[in-house]
């Protein structure tokens, strides 16, 4: 596939992603009523923003690899700060670094993204992996970004329901999905080879669904400029 037909393809598919966070965000906490029919779309609306919160991260992801849009770096340094800064007032600097870090030490001390004291141990890990992104600088932001929300009008209720509860669920599917399973140590097994990762096997719409993809992640540490939406493609 030529570079201009992948960047066409990612941008357009990122654009979708993207917009339909920021639409369902602006809705649900400015505008919908948890009343009435309100009250069961809830459940809904919050599944479906944290799925497109995981996939701004996707995005994000494609583009540190330069798979957003092939030989065109500034481009995809801007849309990648765009969604995680979005989604959270992340670094995509900072995410950036330390993501490369990950593909030079795969599940290995010196990985900013493993647990090397307890490899298999689900709470420490996800907290650590949270709080080396999470800083005084996103928390600030994030607050002022709350106080402003509310001075708008915006609900308590609507901000914990359509802002926090998808953020932190999409954290924590990125995290399974992304980080946890295909890289954690087991007792049985080994992996296949350096990379230090597995794939989930799972029909494509699940793979889709969990994670974007992201749970072919021997695929992706094989060939980490292939862009998510063609990993299902990649064999091993």
């Amino acid at each position: 596939m030529s570079a201009a037909r992948q960047t066409a393809i990612g941008l357009g598919l990122a654009a979708l992603i993207v917009g339909g966070w920021v639409s369902l965000h602006v809705w649900a906490v400015f505008f919908h009523r948890l009343e009435g029919w309100g009250v069961a779309a809830a459940p809904v609306l919050i599944a479906v923003q944290s799925w497109l919160g995981a996939g701004m991260f996707i995005v994000a992801h494609d583009a540190m690899h330069g798979a957003l849009a092939p030989g065109r770096p500034r481009v995809n340094a801007v849309v990648g700060q765009a969604c995680v800064g979005a989604y959270a007032a992340f670094s995509f600097r900072k995410l950036n670094v330390c993501h490369h870090q990950h593909h030079r030490t795969p599940g290995v001390e010196g990985d900013p993204d493993f647990h090397a004291a307890d490899p298999t141990r689900f709470g420490p890990w996800f907290l650590g992996f949270f709080l080396r992104y999470f800083g005084w600088r996103e928390f600030a932001i994030v607050t002022a970004v709350l106080l402003a929300y509310l001075w708008l009008g915006a609900r308590s209720a609507n901000l914990i329901l359509f802002w926090a509860v998808p953020a932190i669920l999409s954290a924590l599917q990125l995290f399974v999905f992304g980080t946890w399973i295909p890289h954690r140590h087991q007792r049985e097994g080994v992996f296949p080879d350096h990379h230090n990762a597995r794939t989930l096997p799972m029909p494509w719409i699940l793979s889709l669904l969990t994670c974007f993809h992201f749970g072919r992640h021997h695929e992706h540490h094989l060939s980490p400029s292939t862009p998510w939406w063609r990993l299902p493609q990649v064999k091993v």
